[in-house]
């Protein structure tokens, strides 16, 4: 297990989010530093807060509140530009263009921080991919090769180095151990303690309370579509 540590200032507040069926009246805050985790049986809404908090899915009601601010996240986009970080459950459906080199995909959500007059620094292309892609340990001979052609944790591992990319305070993994091999599971599980120790803010949400467990900072479980706390 993780040391416990007091957290940061407040990063992410949310207030009242509901949902048509899923959730409702759901309240929780995070702060600088802090893991929280999100268990309970498949169905059971996890997926579904953490869709709505980031725009894929819509909620009924509910505010957001960055730094202290209120913010509409209407799509992913948007919550990228509110410094929130969205991994998908479905890396290979949401989270990657199989057909493009791991190059593009890591810089895909960012390519504006690296262009001036709408021309992309070729360099610092492949300069931040190659970084990223070795600091959450993709497997390959080159960041020129095609993502489809990786094994399924080297492509998870891409899709979380495109992500870090990016920079976001506040980082959402949303079933990030889902069909991971042993080493692959043990390597995210690594990437994501080496995150909190740089002091992101991380959602994490998972079928398995053991992962939940041993990671998290607060422990909630989702139960007739509220949220109840495991842990204080």
């Amino acid at each position: 297990n993780i040391k416990r540590q007091k957290p940061g200032k407040e990063i992410l507040r949310v207030e009242n989010f509901s949902d048509s069926k899923h959730f409702r009246n759901i309240n929780f805050n995070l702060h600088a530093g802090e893991i929280i985790g999100f268990a309970g049986l498949v169905g059971a809404g996890r997926s579904e807060i953490m869709r709505a908090l980031c725009g894929v899915e819509k909620r009924l009601s509910g505010d957001v509140y960055v730094k202290g601010k209120k913010v509409e996240i209407k799509d992913p986009a948007g919550a990228l530009k509110n410094g929130i970080g969205f991994l998908t459950e479905d890396r290979r459906a949401d989270g990657l263009a199989l057909a493009l080199p791991i190059k593009t995909n890591i810089n895909m959500n960012s390519y504006e921080m690296i262009s001036k007059g709408g021309i992309i620094s070729l360099k610092k292309e492949t300069e931040r991919a190659e970084k990223y892609s070795k600091d959450v340990r993709v497997k390959t001979p080159s960041v020129m090769q095609l993502s489809g052609n990786l094994s399924g944790g080297n492509q998870q591992k891409v899709v979380i180095a495109k992500l870090l990319c990016r920079n976001p305070d506040i980082l959402i993994f949303d079933e990030p151990f889902n069909a991971l091999d042993y080493k692959t599971y043990e390597d995210v599980k690594a990437i994501i303690r080496m995150l909190k120790a740089e002091g992101k803010t991380i959602f994490l949400t998972s079928h398995h309370f053991k992962d939940i467990e041993q990671l998290c900072d607060q422990v909630y479980s989702i139960e007739d579509c509220r949220l109840i706390p495991i842990t204080e």
